[in-house]
């Protein structure tokens, strides 16, 4: 179940902002990175410590009614790690997460970052290389009693996922510890969850790739011959622009399908009900405005066409939107989270330190994975009533 409280920690989503824009920034300064990235910790803590506290207050802890109400309740693995944590007074050295519990940090991010979700990110549990095939080289044409083996290799692709690592800082304050393992369970779960959609919502999308430690991002282009990324590039502008049968917004769009419909080298692919649109979300509000209709019998409705799945991401520049093929990003998170003490010192009093680290990577398959458009919406302004 995903983890939901009523407040907005408003004073994290300030300071995540705040590091986000740092981090999306051409020229980044690592000093003002660390800071900011410190100050949204440091908030993270402060915002999740009160509401649980204040909960803990508010509920009832008989585990019956807990799971009734769909509440967290752990199982016995879970309980037994997490009371060696209580008892140790946080986590020993190397200690590496429930598997359960693993599993409801992967689905409870995805389920609240629906970016991460589209674009396919896996769960590779303990494995830290996966294979993926080309579909259309999965077959092959012969003898009856003729050698495949080196035709059907060639459709097949390993990537490491091993190759880079993605830390967050659990900082997990020593009055927590009193509250009993649930609750930390509870906390240290969406702690993880918070800092590690931040960082992987930002290496996915923009990520300058492996001679920065960071994949290659949807917004980034490789240069076949000599590796370099760039950003890239608008292929043309989208108005959203009214008509009478919606033929302006049809064509625009039909426009950024028929070019994601083929790979870099030119190779037809299947694209329908596969495109997602990213935006940003003070863009999705002209977006959904320009696509919104109200039916006969008075409901508004919003659809884009040819089922485009529209998406909103912080990481997506305002005035822009990134298109992207699902299945054509290859994304994926691996062996298990360990934790380790943090042997250097923030600003943050009465807490105990830790980095738990996992291993994370993305690529696109190609260029054309990916393709981003200008928005240009305007809506004209009423015009007064003459007066007679």
């Amino acid at each position: 179940m995903t983890i939901k409280f009523k407040g907005k920690m408003e004073n994290f989503q300030k300071k995540k902002e705040a590091y986000m824009n740092l981090a999306k920034a051409e020229n980044q300064e690592p000093e003002k990175m660390a800071a900011a990235w410190e100050e949204m910790q440091n908030a993270l803590v402060e915002d999740l410590t009160e509401k649980i506290t204040n909960e803990v207050r508010t509920q009832q802890m008989d585990a019956q009614i807990l799971t009734a109400r769909g509440q967290n309740v752990l199982t016995s693995e879970e309980r037994t790690f997490f009371n060696q944590v209580v008892e140790f007074g946080g986590f020993d050295e190397d200690s590496i997460l429930p598997v359960t519990t693993q599993e409801r940090i992967f689905e409870d991010l995805v389920e609240a970052h629906p970016l991460l979700n589209v674009i396919g990110l896996q769960d590779l549990g303990a494995v830290t290389r996966y294979i993926y095939s080309d579909p259309t080289k999965a077959f092959a044409w012969g003898k009856l009693f003729g050698e495949i083996k080196g035709q059907v290799s060639a459709a097949f692709s390993e990537e490491s996922v091993g190759q880079l690592k993605l830390t967050a800082f659990a900082v997990i304050p020593k009055d927590m510890l009193e509250l009993g393992p649930e609750w930390v369970e509870r906390y240290v779960r969406t702690l993880l969850i918070e800092s590690y959609s931040v960082g992987l919502e930002y290496g996915l999308v923009n990520g300058r790739g492996p001679s920065q430690d960071e994949p290659i991002g949807l917004m980034k282009n490789v240069d076949s011959e000599t590796g370099a990324i760039t950003t890239k590039t608008s292929q043309g502008t989208l108005t959203f622009a009214p008509s009478q049968f919606g033929e302006v917004i049809a064509g625009e769009l039909h426009d950024v399908i028929k070019a994601l419909a083929t790979d870099e080298k030119g190779k037809s692919r299947k694209v329908l009900n596969r495109v997602v649109m990213v935006i940003n979300p003070v863009d999705a509000i002209s977006v959904q405005a320009r696509n919104t209709i109200q039916t006969s019998n008075g409901q508004w409705v919003t659809a884009l066409p040819f089922n485009i799945r529209e998406v909103e991401s912080e990481e997506i520049p305002e005035g822009k939107a990134l298109f992207f093929v699902q299945g054509e990003y290859l994304a994926a998170v691996a062996g298990g989270y360990k934790a380790n003490k943090f042997d250097q010192t923030l600003a943050i009093e009465d807490a105990m330190l830790y980095t738990i680290k996992q291993f994370a990577n993305g690529k696109p398959k190609d260029n054309k994975t990916a393709l981003l458009y200008d928005l240009n919406i305007q809506f004209e302004a009423p015009v007064p009533p003459v007066e007679g």
